[in-house]
């Protein structure tokens, strides 16, 4: 019986057939991105959208001919391999229309179990076994009948004079082609994770991993003093009250007394990046600046006592005194919230009065707003605006379903920073300073996205803007003269502020301050 469904096949023509294949089964998400934005009605627009499957055809072709004449051996198992990578890609492009580019792979690299768990469904399964098993087990089927290298290497080059004719023939497609390459580009099965898994690591292979002591610092004042930084999830600006959404997601805050920081941006669409700019004293958005240690391990260094609690992950490598996941703090916490971003406030307060540190940095790092489960991460008294979406693939819920599920998740946010505000207001005799921002925003089927990470040159605005929040105590207003008129002014911020500005909360002098990155500083530039 096992023989009787294996055949023999040329590698020739065994590549052409998985060409073929290639080209048909995992492409519908880039030929309907093509119907929908090309003129149909003109012969451009026809030409453009048959070159299209023509150009993966002929270069999957060319590339599999290529493996081929370097090793025949290793034809079959790749392509089962790129088969079932194809399977999962192209669920996530038809369920969260993500674009597979280099910053894309950055997210999927830098994941972790518990996240990625919130992206199983069962459709995934069936993507997988239609899509994925079942052209494994046909490949497995296969008895592969050597081709000459001489006829590989004919094929090939036949395949590249085909290439170049038809893209002279069909000049007129390119100007189309180009405009759009990164939307395309994201969208062509296997190339798009295969090349931009390449594009994300080989940099991060050639950047020493050391990271380089920043100058030395002091400090102008002994005064205790508090700074608190909530670096927030997926949370965008424009469904918080406060920057003048019409649902009452901030009732809490908005008689907080807090500073709503005006037009804040996000250096990047993705945590793990930008996490590091929020960190850095310079522009990290570039692949190879210089690995600097960040913002807790120079404050750590210099005598801070620093606190940083983590529900989430994402963060450059840290030398600090207390670091503490969720799981740890959950083993002492109580409560509903204990499931939730609350865990992080679990003895906090106990842990800050006890410091016999005269300055004291705390980062809690939250999950937030992270999708696509929005309606699991706050506890259910929050769910204050129904019905909502409770399924991760988001474009089968109604737009109102899934914006209720995450304005929830805002709300939640809203009693959270009121939490962190009761517990710095009740320090006695300190200095004490919130500031909260988000990584990046989040698409909720705007465009037809869903979720964050696509490339930041063509990242829709709700992926970059971000609410920027800050709480003073009346002794950090008096120690540190802030004209609170003057910093609610100000008419732009972004990420990069975060670091000069808690330098200059706990007065320090060094080389690696930047005044004009500082908000409570004079000397602050409105970019």
């Amino acid at each position: 019986m096992g023989d009787r469904f294996r055949f023999s096949l040329h590698t020739t023509t065994f590549v052409l057939l998985a060409a073929g294949l290639n080209t048909a089964l995992y492409h519908l998400p880039l030929f309907s991105f093509a119907t929908r934005n090309l003129d149909l009605s003109t012969f451009s627009g026809i030409l453009t959208l048959i070159s299209l499957p023509v150009a993966l055809f002929l270069g999957t072709a060319i590339l599999l001919t290529l493996l081929a004449l370097v090793s025949r051996r290793l034809l079959r198992p790749l392509c089962m391999v790129l088969a079932a990578g194809n399977a999962v890609a192209l669920y996530f492009l038809l369920t969260y229309h993500v674009v597979l580019d280099s910053t894309m792979m950055g997210n999927v690299f830098n994941t972790d179990f518990a996240e990625a768990a919130e992206y199983l469904h069962p459709t995934l399964i069936g993507y997988l076994l239609a899509l994925g098993v079942l052209p494994c087990w046909l490949i497995t089927r296969v008895r592969l009948q050597p081709s000459s290298r001489l006829r590989l290497a004919v094929t090939a080059a036949a395949g590249v004079l085909i290439t170049v004719g038809w893209a002279y023939l069909t000049a007129s497609t390119w100007l189309w082609i180009d405009a759009n390459s990164k939307r395309l580009g994201g969208m062509v099965l296997p190339w798009s994770y295969v090349i931009n898994a390449g594009r994300y690591e080989l940099p991060r292979m050639f950047v020493s991993g050391v990271q380089e002591p920043l100058p030395p610092a002091t400090f102008a004042s002994t005064d205790k003093t508090v700074v608190m930084l909530v670096i927030g999830e997926a949370a965008r600006e424009r469904n918080f009250a406060l920057y003048g959404y019409d649902r009452p997601t901030n009732p809490l805050l908005s008689n907080a007394g807090v500073v709503v920081l005006r037009n804040p941006s996000s250096c990047a669409t993705y945590t793990t990046a930008a996490v590091r700019c929020i960190l850095s004293n310079v522009d990290s958005k570039w692949t190879f600046a210089r690995p600097y240690e960040p913002l807790p391990s120079y404050l750590q260094r210099n005598g801070v006592d620093v606190i940083w609690r983590t529900h989430n992950f994402g963060e450059p490598p840290l030398k600090v005194q207390t670091y503490q996941k969720a799981v740890q703090l959950s083993a002492t916490c109580t409560g509903a919230g204990c499931a939730h971003d609350e865990v992080l406030l679990s003895g906090l307060e106990q842990r800050i009065v006890n410091s016999s540190s005269r300055r004291i940095f705390v980062v809690l790092h939250q999950s937030g707003s992270h999708g696509p489960s929005y309606y699991t991460k706050y506890p259910e008294r929050f769910e204050h605006f129904k019905p909502v979406c409770k399924s991760v693939e988001l474009s089968r819920c109604t737009g109102r379903e899934l914006v209720n599920a995450y304005d929830n998740t805002i709300l939640y946010e809203d009693y959270f920073l009121f939490q962190v505000i009761g517990i710095l207001k009740r320090l006695q005799h300190t200095s004490a300073l919130l500031l909260y921002l988000s990584d990046h925003g989040e698409s909720l089927g705007e465009y037809g996205l869903y979720l964050h990470g696509v490339p930041y040159a063509i990242a829709p605005d709700v992926q970059k803007e971000i609410p920027f929040i800050v709480w003073m105590s009346d002794e950090f207003v008096r120690h540190r003269a802030v004209d609170v008129q003057s910093l609610e002014s100000q008419t732009s911020h972004s990420q990069r502020d975060i670091f000069h500005t808690v330098m200059g909360a706990f007065t320090m002098h060094s080389d690696a301050y930047m005044a004009e990155y500082d908000i409570f500083s004079k000397k602050f530039s409105n970019r």
